[in-house]
């Protein structure tokens, strides 16, 4: 069993049921049945055996009255402080020897190679291009060999300065609260909006730059020379360049952060610096290479400009997260994808010069390579119109590899009308729904095991998000095969539970991780799962008995078919012993 044997579970029923409740249960004597004139209700003390004792009398009480029977309820007048359930988990200890697939650790090494790209990408916009001559002639005035480590020493300066910015958000905020961000209505609403600034920043109606006495008092500290001198130039490129490298920080940052991992901002700033210094450091060294660059010029506007569309799109990723967590129904599946496919239009207009912006120089002839960005552009927007095509197995959209993790599942849509369920399901189970691919769930632990235990079909626990790309990959990837459609649909039960589900909860739940309130549904799975299994990543799946018996060890993200179905058909075969 998932709970502790001597547990006491405490929950409230309407009055009228208060009957039905003696007849079913042996309430502990020291606790009985006691009317709370407050609430209106009965409350009971008993025993997880009693407790489905009661469910399997009048599964009904489950569907209006029963309060997901947590541990240690306290009555305070009308308000009930409540904990979490603390289930003594058998997870370490499974039936079976399926699963055991470790998560690919790539999620790190990603987070540095998009920060290595924005290096990259800062390098070609018109605040740092031109300072790479100026810097380098700097340095070759000495000796060869003495520019050659001024160079290095410039470089590791620059790389220096930026990690230091991600090492100071990592301690300052934390790996709970960078946890927290990713899902977080308010925090994603904020990143809407400073996206949209940035956009418009690189389309170049405005620019955001940093006080210039700041500039000013680092120009003279470079001027001291030596280390301290060579150090305080970098400093300055830093600052001088901040009007262009700010909004690719500040979505690089923001990428990181919302992943939740704890060394997600320090990697990411490790990757842009190096990308930012690897130039200068190479042409300080060699700086003949420096004949081979191109010339300064109104090409350096236009990728500030195409990064402005760029920062667009990502914007709506963000409050589409806080639409989906708050379930405002907003910006559901069309709505996002028509943004998406408006933006990348304008994009292709602008690159073929139907389209100016404040900075641009006129364009009196196309080049080879801005028709041929025109072109993938083009070739994009037919990849985003195909996202609209309905899937014929699924009877959804024909979700996209490309957008997982950044539009809406496909089943969050305005037009498609979701098959329909049982009904008489659905009157016993509130939370009993299509999710993904229209496949049957419920969300609500209590409700699945519930029906599991009627059906006697085992259960998959789906650890799930609205912010979660790994849970959108499993779902839009791996879940359209037939054979597990097959088997989520009719060999089991599955119960999603939304980690980031904003619902505020009718009652205050107390952490049993850690002592803290818990105010809303996605807090109390969250906790759920890290108080059962230890972790707190998503997706994570883990297949039990409806007795709430661990059958496998849980299962995180990894790609391919073949493995997720080896997980359920070897849990399958072991929950039928």
């Amino acid at each position: 069993m998932l709970y502790p044997s001597d547990a006491e579970f405490t929950f409230t029923i309407p009055k009228s049921d208060a009957a039905t409740i003696k007849e079913t249960t042996t309430a502990k004597p020291e606790a009985g049945i006691q009317v709370v004139e407050e609430t209106k209700t009965v409350v009971v003390n008993t025993t997880p055996a009693d407790s489905q004792a009661i469910i399997s009398t009048d599964s009904s009480l489950v569907n209006s009255s029963v309060q997901d029977f947590p541990v240690g309820a306290i009555i305070n007048g009308d308000r009930i402080d409540q904990k979490v359930p603390s289930l003594a988990s058998t997870y370490e200890n499974p039936l079976s020897n399926c699963g055991g697939t470790e998560e690919k650790k790539e999620g790190l090494f990603w987070t540095f190679i998009f920060g290595l790209l924005g290096g990259f990408i800062a390098l070609l916009t018109p605040c740092v291009f031109p300072m790479l001559p100026i810097t380098v002639s700097f340095f070759t005035k000495d000796t060869k060999r003495k520019g050659w480590v001024n160079g290095l020493i410039y470089g590791v300066s620059i790389i220096v300065i930026y990690v230091l910015i991600g090492l100071l958000i990592t301690i300052f905020v934390g790996p709970e609260a960078l946890n927290r961000l990713s899902t977080n209505w308010i925090a994603n609403t904020l990143f809407f909006i400073i996206f949209i600034a940035f956009a418009f920043s690189f389309f170049g109606y405005y620019e955001i730059t940093l006080p210039s006495s700041w500039s000013t008092k680092s120009d003279r500290m470079a001027d001291k020379g030596g280390l301290i001198g060579i150090f305080f130039m970098a400093f300055t490129l830093a600052l001088v360049s901040f009007s262009c490298t700010g909004p690719i920080i500040g979505t690089a940052i923001v990428q990181a952060a919302t992943k939740g991992e704890y060394l997600g901002p320090f990697l990411v700033m490790l990757g842009f610096s190096t990308g930012l210094a690897l130039p200068f450091g190479l042409f300080a060294a060699f700086p003949a290479w420096l004949n081979t660059l191109p010339k300064s010029g109104s090409w350096m506007n236009s990728v500030k400009v195409v990064l402005g569309f760029l920062e667009l799109a990502l914007a709506f990723k963000f409050l589409s997260i806080a639409d989906m967590t708050n379930g405002w129904g907003i910006l559901k599946y069309e709505l996002f994808m028509g943004i998406w496919v408006a933006v990348f239009i304008a994009m292709a207009l602008y690159l073929f010069g139907f389209i100016k912006f404040p900075h641009d120089s006129p364009l009196k002839k196309l080049s080879p390579m801005r028709m041929g960005f025109g072109a993938l552009v083009v070739g994009l927007v037919l990849y985003l119109l195909s996202g609209f095509r309905v899937n014929e197995k699924t009877g959804d959209y024909n979700a996209l590899v490309l957008m997982s993790g950044l539009a809406p599942p496909a089943h969050y849509n305005f037009f498609i009308k979701p098959q329909s369920v049982d009904a008489q399901i659905k009157a016993k189970y509130p939370s009993y729904s299509k999710c993904a691919n229209n496949i049957n769930c419920f969300k609500d632990y209590f409700e699945g095991m519930a029906y599991a235990k009627e059906v006697n079909k085992p259960v998959m626990l789906d650890f799930t998000g609205y912010g979660c790309v790994n849970c959108r990959k499993t779902e839009e990837h791996i879940w359209i095969d037939d054979r597990i459609r097959g088997i989520l649909n009719d060999s089991l039960v599955l119960i999603s539970l939304y980690v980031d589900e904003d619902k505020k909860l009718s009652n205050v739940y107390i952490s049993e991780h850690s002592n803290k309130k818990l105010r809303n549904v996605g807090n109390k799975w969250a906790d759920f799962q890290i108080v059962n299994f230890q972790q707190n990543s998503q997706p994570l799946y883990v297949m039990t008995t409806n007795n709430q018996e661990v059958i496998s060890k849980p299962r995180p993200f990894v790609e391919g078919i073949d493995g997720y179905l080896d997980f359920l058909m070897c849990s399958l075969k072991e929950a039928k012993k």
